[in-house]
């Protein structure tokens, strides 16, 4: 799905903040609030939501903090006020409601390989040639096509690769 998304990239607030030799991968941790977030109240996943990227990974310039979506500022359900944008990962990479960004050495905890290590995994890149636990990632449906619409061949990294 192409999305036009408004913020920066995230390479740029690196190099800003600068980044120590040691740092080998970003972590980030989202907003708690119960009063708004009915899956803190619900108890549906351990909070506060955490999420990393390795270095390289974050310094990709498709990489961006998102502020924004068509020409506006972020909703809450979209993540608002700054939500990360990985676009060859699965969604849950792309964490929403940003408090914190962390420049470690080691790898840092992410909520769904903690969740459930055999089925998300800390990279969780597209690869069509790894499937996933449960379904193939050989192939797909293009967004819009319909429950009956052909399969096509999924492109490595949703087409990012190289």
């Amino acid at each position: 799905m192409v999305v036009p998304w408004n913020g920066v990239e995230l390479n740029d607030v690196l190099d800003r903040v600068g980044v120590r030799p040691e740092a080998r991968y970003v972590a980030f941790e989202t907003v708690v609030q119960p009063d708004v977030m009915v899956g803190v109240r619900r108890r549906v996943m351990p909070f506060p939501y955490v999420e990393g990227l390795r270095l390289d990974e974050a310094r990709h310039p498709l990489t961006l903090l998102a502020t924004g979506i068509y020409g506006k500022p972020l909703a809450n359900q979209s993540g608002a006020p700054i939500r990360l944008v990985v676009p060859w990962k699965y969604g849950f990479k792309s964490i929403k409601s940003i408090v914190r960004i962390s420049l470690v050495a080691d790898e840092p905890p992410a909520s769904w390989p903690m969740l459930n290590p055999r089925e998300y995994g800390f990279y969780s890149n597209v690869n069509p040639k790894v499937d996933h636990p449960r379904w193939t990632q050989a192939t797909e449906r293009k967004i819009g096509g319909g429950l009956f619409s052909s399969r096509v061949p999924t492109l490595m990294f949703n087409g990012y690769e190289g």
